[in-house]
């Protein structure tokens, strides 16, 4: 494809950019991704992101008609680059915006779509996923959380763990068990669950790093109306398996971990190392050289995962190779970053001897939680041998 930008796409550049010199926020301080520390972490966020759809700037890969811009690919790319021109990337906040809000527009009724979208997009309302449970992670199709179905109105009890945001999340959309007789992957239904409904129990899950972003939740005879289905009964799988091909894309028409690397580069300029800057070393200009040519290739992969999405095609196979490659791309470059800080690597986080207020140690202790996350990394292999290079399974 041709990556040249046009007039009209350089006019919206200027047009988004001239929004964000005027509403930025003053503090810019990053928060790690998802995994915030505090309760004034998560406000933060909130507040930028409510800022952004204040100017009509979420979700803006979404076609008009459902509360986005339908901006192009290229279009896109830009708004992700003036977002990190700044240091505000578009903040997590709940799985409404990249993995529900797709969702609904792929399976979603039409009275659902007009009661939960525009929510989503200007983030009156914040979702958590339902999916794993305590003997169901990987093999997700082993869930046990039951959905009785009585007149009008669905009985939901069971469990569900590492559970994201759900301390904020205002609804949840959760995989039940509808029918226990199917085979696994059948029988099982996709239900939108509000939060504040009787018999939910939210209990947190703290992190060796601090941070308190999981959660596990237990629905104890919760009554949830049968309209909040989402698809067939007994058919949810299907629509489970759309959200888990967003939920491996990583959106943005790039690769986040660029900026990770352009950091580990300039941490590398500022480390001693035998009396001089470790950049100095040719060994370690040469490792981060080899992280920043597999950065570059994840976002080409990543380009092809959004062209398709830009088309209202469902996400491809691009999805399950950029979750397996960038998780296990961010262990490795945090892993180097510990060798490079030595002791230093040792100190906490906001830690005020630490460099760069210790977010290498916290973001190290969080990195295996990537490969484990949205499909084990073994998965992901089994996935991408027998869906999409055809190999015999094991």
């Amino acid at each position: 494809m041709d990556f040249g930008y046009s007039e009209e796409d350089e006019a919206f550049r200027r047009e988004f950019r001239t929004w964000l010199e005027q509403n930025a926020p003053r503090d810019r301080t990053p928060v790690e991704g998802m995994w915030e520390e505090s309760e004034q972490d998560w406000q933060r966020k909130l507040a930028w992101w409510r800022k952004l759809a204040s100017g009509g700037w979420t979700c803006v890969d979404w076609p008009k008609e459902y509360g986005g811009r339908g901006l192009s690919l290229l279009q896109t790319i830009i708004y992700h680059q003036e977002l990190q021109r700044v240091n505000c990337p578009l903040p997590f906040i709940g799985s409404g915006p990249n993995l529900l809000g797709p969702t609904l527009m792929h399976w979603g009724t039409a009275e659902q779509k007009a009661r939960f979208l525009p929510k989503i997009v200007s983030g009156e309302e914040i979702w958590c996923q339902g999916y794993s449970e305590p003997n169901a992670g990987s093999d997700l199709a082993s869930l046990q959380t039951r959905a009785i179905e009585e007149g009008d109105y669905f009985r939901i009890t069971g469990q569900k763990i590492w559970t994201s945001q759900a301390q904020y999340a205002d609804w949840a959309f959760v995989l039940c068990r509808t029918d226990p007789e199917a085979p696994k992957h059948r029988g099982i239904s996709y239900i939108l669950v509000d939060m504040k409904t009787p018999g939910i129990t939210v209990r947190p899950l703290v992190q060796m790093n601090g941070a308190r972003g999981f959660n596990e939740v237990f629905f104890d005879d919760v009554k949830v109306p049968r309209r909040n289905l989402v698809g067939e009964k007994n058919q949810g799988w299907q629509v489970a398996i759309t959200t888990l091909m967003y939920e491996r894309n990583i959106g943005g028409g790039g690769s986040p971990l660029l900026g990770l690397i352009d950091e580990l580069a300039r941490l590398a300029r500022r480390v001693q190392r035998n009396g001089r800057p470790a950049w100095e070393d040719s060994d370690v200009r040469q490792k981060i050289a080899e992280f920043k040519c597999e950065g570059e290739a994840l976002r080409y992969t990543n380009l092809r995962q959004l062209t398709r999405r830009l088309k209202g095609l469902a996400p491809g196979p691009e999805g399950s190779i950029m979750k397996l490659c960038a998780s296990e791309l961010n262990l490795r470059i945090q892993s180097f970053a510990m060798e490079l800080l030595g002791p230093y690597s040792q100190l906490e986080y906001r830690s005020p001897l630490a460099p760069d207020e210790g977010r290498w140690s916290f973001r190290m202790l969080g990195a295996r939680a990537g490969t484990i996350a949205a499909g084990s990394n073994q998965i992901q292999h089994n996935i991408i041998g027998e869906r999409v290079l055809g190999l015999p399974k094991g």
